[in-house]
């Protein structure tokens, strides 16, 4: 019943909150804090983990401004990071996603329509584009920019080397970078797989990183020092329990 409750609010959830944010993008809605273009997506998270049985601890969101911008650099181990960040942080949220996710039907549209960021992976110059106009967008907006550094899932659950792509928007942009380690995620939904496997997740943010008085000639230890953090907070997580 689990399973098949999941896929119920997976095909339908996203039909309907797609279609919602996809009219309202098509209609000029503003995406401003608690306008259906920001709560599209929270509502929608919140839908398929309860769905799913997956059940979300929080801890330190106070670390989180209330206010942005500021950029969260997560780990990535699966789908569920994204829902359960999503879910979790009451302000507006955008994300950097790879430009095949933008045609996904009714997921794309409305992914389009909220004002995340498409970056293409494939062509290095575009892909640091796509980091500059997050950068602008983000300060224009006020928004939180959710990144996974790691650039793609990890295939064993451990954290993968990090991008250099974060640390330049938040040098770019002169704003902070909280680390955030999603702990328990990590099968929850295997790559290739319709089937979830509901576990408690648990989702730890740490004292934000500045970035003020940044270079762009220290891309690579600011990527070091935020990877350093998230680390930290896994140390501190139940995966470090199992």
């Amino acid at each position: 019943m689990r399973q098949l409750a999941y896929l119920i609010a997976l095909v339908f959830g996203t039909i309907w909150h797609g279609s919602l944010a996809t009219i309202a993008g098509w209609l000029g809605r503003p995406r401003t804090p608690g306008s259906l273009l920001d709560t599209v997506g929270r509502d929608w998270s919140r839908l398929l983990l309860g769905a799913s049985g997956v059940t979300v601890t929080v801890r330190g969101l106070e670390h989180v401004p209330t206010e942005g911008p500021v950029i969260i650099a997560s780990n990535h181990q699966s789908f569920f990071d994204m829902l359960a960040i999503l879910a979790h942080v009451p302000l507006p949220v955008r994300f950097v996603a790879k430009k095949e996710v933008f045609r996904i039907p009714f997921f794309g549209w409305a992914v389009k329509a909220a004002g995340h960021i498409k970056i293409d992976r494939q062509n290095r110059r575009r892909a640091f584009a796509s980091y500059e106009r997050a950068a602008e967008d983000m300060v224009a907006m006020r928004a939180h920019l959710l990144i996974f550094p790691e650039g793609t899932r990890s295939r064993t659950g451990q954290v993968l080397p990090f991008k250099k792509g974060p640390a330049v928007v938040a040098i770019a942009s002169g704003v902070a970078v909280v680390p955030c380690y999603c702990a328990g995620t990590f099968g929850i939904l295997p790559a290739g797989s319709i089937l979830v496997r509901p576990r408690p997740v648990q989702v730890l943010f740490g004292p934000p990183i500045p970035s003020a008085g940044l270079t762009y000639d220290d891309r690579e230890a600011f990527t070091e020092r935020i990877r350093e953090a998230v680390l930290a907070l896994r140390a501190a997580s139940v995966d470090a329990r199992v």
